[in-house]
């Protein structure tokens, strides 16, 4: 079976355990064919280039700058890429016939692409829903469904429907996703909605005690104190007031302290926080090597999960698997709509509650410093290797190609 994957993020990595890498592998090791498509950002300064890497038939097209611009290139280029893709397939592509089409959103400008390869080839279509554009946006009030960026919103509406119409399957990272796209988009068929969690061939990244006091001298983090652990995009969706507010109440107690390593949009925001009150509860790191991060982890006792209180979407952070891989049980800080909190409450390896009560997060503080962290680690790892497995992925994409019959696909 021949599978075209396409992201605008960069191109998945052998070596690079995540949730899109172990899904394409997972496909290569029993044979299929992968060819990706990714974009190579203006900045880059390189053009289209079509390679074979460790399996995968990569094509990284020239595109405009898509992150880390402001948001009216953003959106012009996010727009241009499915013209840009289109052009590349018919240019690199042309003969090859493809049996599935895999993508992602972000971002949801995609649907012209699929559109195109299914009608050239006959192909079957699976979105993996990862990001809820552009409710997202008027949730942080970054657009607005009426005024000027109204237009924008009704576009952006518009181009996600077509995604989902030109969707053969459509798969959300949890149940309460689920219940909110069938919800929303009354026009679908619920039939082809269905929880295709992320995933990952999972890893045992747990560190044993001489290892994990060895890491924290490494980085001078307190060998007395319970360590809260925060790693990822420090960004609107996190809501960074509220991880301002948790840092100044956590510091209230004194066998509390606060690791935050990541980057992006709102991380100034949260370092001038840190350099002008100066709390002593705190560590923040900028991005790390990913094998260094894992360590680093591994070496804490709690994962943080910050989203902001105004979604209405219901996210569901993927860095959930690094805590749950390490052994962590998880503090999520979260919107009322997301059930990544009641998920980890109900199989006993976290806490949860609402990112705009900050009294309800310090009681969390309080309950974890003295809970049997052991226990609930366990009790998140099994669960991983249960509900997370890229198993689980792997085999939904097996019975929506119909492979049963010429592939055995159980790991």
């Amino acid at each position: 079976m021949n599978v075209l994957f396409m992201t605008i993020s960069g191109m998945p990595q052998y070596n690079r355990h995540d949730i899109y890498a172990d899904v394409l592998y997972s496909l290569i090791d029993r044979g299929h064919s992968v060819y990706a498509i990714s974009s190579n950002q203006r900045r880059n300064g390189q053009s289209t280039t079509y390679t074979e890497e460790n399996g995968i038939h990569a094509l990284r097209v020239k595109t405009g700058n898509i992150t880390k611009c402001g948001a009216v290139e953003k959106g012009i280029s996010t727009i241009m890429v499915k013209r840009q893709y289109i052009a590349a397939i018919k240019h690199f592509l042309s003969d090859v016939k493809f049996d599935l089409i895999l993508y992602a959103t972000p971002p949801i400008t995609l649907s012209d692409v699929v559109e195109f390869v299914k009608k050239r080839d006959g192909a079957k279509s699976y979105l993996m829903l990862k990001d809820i554009f552009p409710q997202n946006a008027v949730d942080l009030g970054m657009m607005t469904k009426d005024g000027l960026k109204g237009i924008l919103y009704r576009y952006f509406r518009q181009e996600e429907k077509k995604l989902y119409a030109v969707s053969d399957r459509i798969g959300c990272m949890s149940p309460a996703n689920v219940e909110y796209v069938i919800r929303e988009n009354p026009e679908i068929n619920p039939q082809k909605v269905e929880v295709f969690p992320n995933c990952l061939d999972p890893l045992d990244l747990r560190v044993d005690e001489y290892t994990r006091r060895d890491i924290r001298g490494k980085y001078n983090i307190p060998l007395d104190k319970t360590v809260f652990v925060y790693g990822g995009n420090l960004g609107k969706p996190q809501g960074i007031p509220f991880i301002i507010d948790s840092i100044r109440e956590a510091s209230r107690e004194k066998n509390a302290f606060f690791l935050i390593v990541g980057g992006g949009t709102e991380y100034g925001k949260l370092k001038a926080f840190i350099e002008n009150e100066k709390p002593r509860n705190v560590l923040l790191m900028n991005k790390i090597p990913k094998e260094d991060y894992d360590q680093l982890v591994a070496a804490c006792d709690v994962g943080l999960i910050y989203l902001d209180h105004r979604f209405q979407i219901p996210n569901f952070p993927s860095r959930l698997l690094s805590y749950l891989q390490a052994g962590l049980p998880v503090l999520c800080a979260t919107d009322l709509n997301t059930d990544i909190g009641k998920i980890a409450v109900e199989h006993g390896f976290g806490w949860w509650c609402e990112s705009n009560d900050i009294n309800s997060f310090r009681k969390n503080i309080q309950l974890a410093i003295t809970a049997d962290m052991n226990r609930m680690g366990e009790a998140g790892y099994m669960y991983m290797e249960q509900e997370y497995n890229i198993e689980i992925g792997y085999n939904l994409l097996e019975k929506f190609c119909g492979l049963h019959d010429e592939h055995t696909l159980v790991i």
